[in-house]
């Protein structure tokens, strides 16, 4: 079947929107209090720091979205690096998984953010329904076409942007724009190898910008808007987390922060304004998430798309109506929807970062064994975007043996399980598509 594809529907702008929409509904408002759990006093500069991993990373996305733009993206880049196989199967199966849980992560924020001015957050019930009520409604949304997209990301990207942005300003200006680690010169409680795990989940903040390279082909002028909107999203996230990031920090110790660290952004606009600040902050974390989310629907639907029409996933349509694109978006959020009503999405954040970081690793080794020539990339940085997304990960799975070693054999067993899976489906499907090919030739 058939995927309709609107070739050339996203703007420069349009798409820069979407990819910022992406990363700042998932990042501040779910993952400031997680970040700062792990990172301690500094929090602020593990934004920073990864950052600059994420900008070493998108070099190679940069590069082959230059050669190869494609609607399918990642699927797209690992095929041409590994080829129809395994390995691209099971990476880009990863990276469908990161997003869905992120969606979750987003959804449940939502939620809990929703709740907070009638002190209902803590209701995991009410909190769940409103996550899969906004699940439904992206699905609606994504289903009336990429148009409606591009349009309602660009004004909520504008609105939270904006609105953000006078959070954090207001939040240091309360404080008299001071740093409590930074005024004896040293930071008060941070652990090295706690920093670089806590880095590890605050590039989930800046993962979004793949939601670009997975639009590639939808994209105007895809060879030149692709890097540009790329390049663009990174430095406006970047500017908006540390403002954020460093109000926070001025407004609350991080133990307040751990403590609210589900709705931190709302705690830390109180001592600034008050009630008045708290609400401000929820009705732009609502605008946030629900973008954010909206954005993230639509890119892994064309993910699964792809993986589908290369014959590297099954498929079912359950006589379901409409087509093959149609019935990987319903597949899509009824994932999301599970994982926002059944699981703990603490332990799913720490899933959704090992996740993406094993197939940012297998994009960065692809492009330097297999796609550095074609593709003109230089070699010194893609090598530093692999050690560095390998450093983070190793000390991300060494704090969490410590305090989570479950989370841990789960994320491991899992992709063990996805390659294992993926292998066995591609040796099944091999004899079917054998014998089809030689009756066609003979038929």
């Amino acid at each position: 079947m058939k995927t309709d594809y609107e070739e050339g529907s996203l703007s420069l702008w349009g798409t820069i929107a979407m990819g910022t929409g992406v990363m700042i509904g998932a990042g501040i408002f779910v993952l400031t209090g997680q970040v700062a759990e792990l990172a301690g006093d500094l929090f602020p500069l593990a934004f920073l720091l990864a950052a600059v991993i994420s900008g070493f990373s998108a070099y190679s996305y940069v590069k082959m979205s230059n050669a190869f733009p494609s609607a399918g993206g990642i699927a797209a880049y690992l095929k041409k690096a590994y080829g129809e196989g395994t390995m691209t199967g099971a990476c880009a199966l990863l990276m469908a998984f990161s997003m869905i849980i992120n969606e979750s992560l987003v959804a449940r924020t939502f939620g809990t953010y929703a709740l907070r001015p009638f002190g209902a957050e803590e209701n995991g019930l009410f909190v769940a329904l409103l996550a899969v009520g906004l699940i439904g409604f992206a699905y609606v949304v994504n289903a009336a076409g990429n148009k409606w997209i591009g349009g309602v990301s660009q004004v909520a990207a504008i609105i939270k942007i904006g609105g953000i942005v006078v959070f954090g300003l207001v939040a240091m200006w309360a404080a008299g724009f001071e740093f409590v680690p930074y005024d004896d010169g040293i930071a008060n409680d941070t652990d090295a190898f706690g920093f670089v795990a806590g880095t590890a989940l605050a590039i989930l903040a800046y993962k979004g910008f793949t939601t670009i390279t997975n639009s590639g082909g939808e994209v105007k002028d895809p060879t030149k808007n692709v890097g540009r909107a790329i390049v663009w999203s990174l430095a406006t996230c970047l500017a908006v987390y540390l403002i954020v990031a460093f109000g926070v920090a001025a407004s609350l110790t991080v133990p307040e922060i751990v403590e609210a660290k589900n709705y931190a952004l709302a705690e830390a606009s109180r001592p600034a304004v008050g009630q008045w600040g708290e609400w401000f902050t929820v009705a732009v974390a609502l605008i946030a998430t629900a973008s954010g989310l909206l954005a993230s629907v639509f890119a892994v639907s064309r993910m699964l798309t792809m993986l589908t029409e290369m014959k590297l996933i099954p498929h079912r349509h359950f006589h379901l109506p409409g087509d093959l694109q149609h019935h990987l978006l319903i597949y899509t959020v009824v994932a999301a929807g599970l994982l926002a009503v059944f699981f703990d999405l603490t332990r799913i954040a720490s899933l959704g970062a090992i996740f993406y970081l094993i197939m940012d690793m297998a994009i960065h080794w692809g492009v330097l064994r297999h796609l550095r020539e074609e593709v003109d990339a230089k070699a010194w940085i893609v090598t530093s975007a692999l050690v560095l997304d390998g450093l983070v990960l190793a000390a991300f799975t060494t704090v969490k043996l410590q305090s989570d070693w479950v989370v841990v054999a789960v994320a491991y067993g899992g992709v063990a399980a996805t390659f294992a899976l993926e292998r066995w489906f591609l040796a099944r499907s091999e004899p079917h598509e054998e014998a089809k090919s030689h009756a066609e030739e003979h038929g």
